[in-house]
């Protein structure tokens, strides 16, 4: 048997173990009552922030129910100098039940949004830096920039995969599954660069405000 067989083997074992060590971690873990926080209501999220000025959108019941979101706010802001900028946080108490959050890379194009450029940005805000993810999408000849990222029990992720699994790791450790995904939308009506800079503006303005709606 070769050397590198024997690697192979080895490294296939352990990968192996470690996965099946985790499972029964993290079933132990699901056997344990959750704690689940009791957030304020995203309904009293402030209408004004900074300059910018809120209206209520309603969604659709459907798009309610196929989110599975337990609470949620979903905002028109304008500040009187520009384009408005749409708002969306939809928080999930707990993960548990079957309930979890979908991502908008799946959901934009099932809308009929054709993404015409997407990557991750770095937003400074007060103090720290999130890193969120940016599309530029197009449907009809409507263009617009949006921004998502997933919120929850402290930390602001962009890969839908490491939210995951610091949801598996906070289950395991905290008892909580709790998170929420959170979304702005502005129309390319300006230019792309201006777009971009109006929702990174606006995520600026309101992030420090999100602590007491989605819990650390």
């Amino acid at each position: 048997m070769s050397l590198n067989f024997t690697h192979s083997l080895v490294a296939r074992f352990t990968f192996t173990a470690c996965l099946l060590a985790g499972s029964l971690v993290l079933l132990q873990a699901m056997n344990r009552a959750e704690d689940i926080p009791h957030p304020v209501p995203l309904t009293r999220f402030p209408v004004q922030v900074g300059a910018w000025q809120g209206v209520n959108v309603r969604l659709d019941p459907r798009e309610i129910a196929g989110a599975g979101v337990h609470d949620y706010v979903n905002r028109s802001y304008n500040d009187g100098a520009g384009e408005p900028v749409q708002l969306y946080i939809g928080y999930y108490p707990t993960q548990r039940t079957g309930d979890t959050i979908h991502s908008p890379k799946n959901c934009l194009p099932g809308s009929g949004w054709i993404p015409l450029r997407s990557g991750e940005r770095a937003i400074p805000v007060k103090g720290e830096t999130i890193h969120v993810n940016q599309y530029v999408v197009a449907k009809a000849g409507d263009t617009a920039v949006v921004l998502y990222w997933y919120q929850g029990r402290g930390r602001a992720v962009a890969s839908e995969y490491a939210a995951k699994f610091w949801m598996v790791t906070d289950a395991i450790r905290r008892d909580r599954t709790d998170g929420a995904l959170v979304r702005v939308w502005t129309p390319v009506v300006d230019g792309t660069p201006q777009a971009e800079r109006r929702a990174a503006e606006f995520t600026q303005a309101f992030y420090p405000r999100l602590t007491p709606f989605i819990p650390n």
